[in-house]
């Protein structure tokens, strides 16, 4: 995994922070390959409460993210306890590594 471990505390501490309710952090895509280079964060947060407005929420985990992490790519995807299943989220738990 192509993570610090002050990066992976910062993303789970912002998690925490914001969602504020139990949650699953996933990384997935190109960070999880150690024999790869670059690549964007690719992140699931899933919860099963359900949140007022999913929008919302991932703009201030984003921001909260570009502010402690810096300017790079992270892509985010939110799944609460109203998100209807689709593969995308199978397939970052499968292929991810649960921080």
């Amino acid at each position: 995994m192509r993570l610090a471990d002050e990066q992976i505390a910062i993303i789970k501490q912002i998690a925490s922070r914001v969602l504020g309710v139990p949650h699953r952090v996933w990384l997935f895509g190109s960070r999880v390959d150690d024999a790869q280079r670059g690549g964007d964060i690719d992140l699931l947060l899933e919860t099963d409460a359900v949140l007022n407005n999913r929008a919302q929420t991932i703009c201030k985990i984003y921001g909260a993210m570009i502010m402690a992490l810096g300017e790079r790519k992270i892509d985010l995807l939110l799944k609460d306890g109203q998100t209807p299943s689709a593969p995308v989220f199978e397939v970052a738990k499968r292929t991810g590594v649960l921080l």
